[in-house]
C-alpha cells in the first residue's frame, strides 16, 4: 500500500491506495465524501473516499477492484473508521455517500451529519444547497466543481483531481459549526438529529429500488 503527498493552497492531501494506513486518527468528527464512475449506488463503482479531521488536511484512499490490480473491498483500517458508533460521520448529502460505501464495502455508516439537511431545514429563504454555494455564502469559501465530471475509475488520478476531492471535505467541518447554529437559532436541531438518524435506513432504501416509488409518497 502506497502512500503519496500533494501540497494545495496550504493543505495537504495524502493519496492512500487500497486502505488508510494504520494509526491515523481523525477526531470524534471526520469529514466524509466518496467519488465515485457515476450517480447510481448499485451500478456505479466506488472509487475514491476522502476524509478530514477539520485541520485544513485530506487523505484519499482509492478503491481499487481486483479486476484491475487492486484489493477492492479489503480495507479493513478504512471500514472501521466507517463503522465506528464513537466517531460522526459528517457528510454533503450522506443519502448518496451512505448508500454508495453500504453497496460498495458493506459498511452502514453510523451516526451521521449532513450538512445539505442541514442547509434545507434552515435556508428556506433559498433552493441553492449545494456545496459551492453554502462555500461561497456561509464561509467566503470560492471551490472549484471543474473536476466533478472527470474519470475517478482512471490508474491514476490527477493533482486537479484530488485538490477537487479534497476541497469537498476541508470545509465541512467550518460549514456544519455555522448550520449546527442556524438549526439551534431556528429551534430545529432535534429535527435535524432526527433526519440524520434516518439516513442509513435511507441509503438502505434506495439501493432496494425505493427511490422511485418513494415509498413516503402517498
Amino acid at each position: 500500500m502506497g502512500s503519496t503527498l500533494f501540497q494545495s493552497n496550504g493543505a495537504s492531501i495524502r493519496l492512500h491506495r487500497h486502505d488508510l494506513p494504520e494509526g491515523i486518527g481523525f477526531g470524534p468528527v471526520v469529514a466524509i465524501d466518496t467519488e465515485t464512475m457515476g450517480l447510481l449506488p448499485h451500478r456505479d463503482r466506488l472509487c475514491l473516499v476522502q476524509l478530514s479531521a477539520g485541520d485544513g488536511h485530506a487523505h484519499c484512499v482509492q478503491i481499487i477492484p481486483e479486476s484491475l490490480g487492486g484489493r477492492g473491498a479489503d480495507c479493513p483500517n478504512l471500514k472501521r473508521l466507517l463503522a465506528d458508533a464513537a466517531t460522526i460521520k459528517l457528510f454533503h448529502f450522506a443519502r448518496f455517500d451512505v448508500a454508495v460505501l453500504r453497496q460498495s464495502l458493506g459498511v452502514i455508516c453510523a451516526p451521521v451529519r449532513c450538512t445539505k439537511v442541514a442547509a434545507k431545514l434552515v435556508r428556506t429563504f433559498t433552493d441553492r444547497h449545494g456545496l459551492k454555494d453554502l462555500c461561497k455564502e456561509l464561509l467566503g469559501v470560492e471551490i472549484s466543481k471543474q473536476q466533478q465530471t472527470s474519470d475517478w475509475g482512471a490508474a491514476e488520478l490527477s493533482a486537479e483531481q484530488l485538490t477537487y476531492a479534497a476541497s469537498d471535505v476541508l470545509h465541512l467541518h467550518a460549514l456544519w459549526a455555522k448550520l449546527e447554529t442556524l438549526l439551534i437559532r431556528e429551534d430545529r436541531l432535534s429535527l435535524a438529529q432526527a433526519c440524520f438518524d434516518f439516513l442509513p435506513a435511507r441509503g438502505e432504501l434506495d439501493l432496494l429500488g425505493y427511490e422511485d416509488p418513494d415509498i413516503f409518497h402517498h
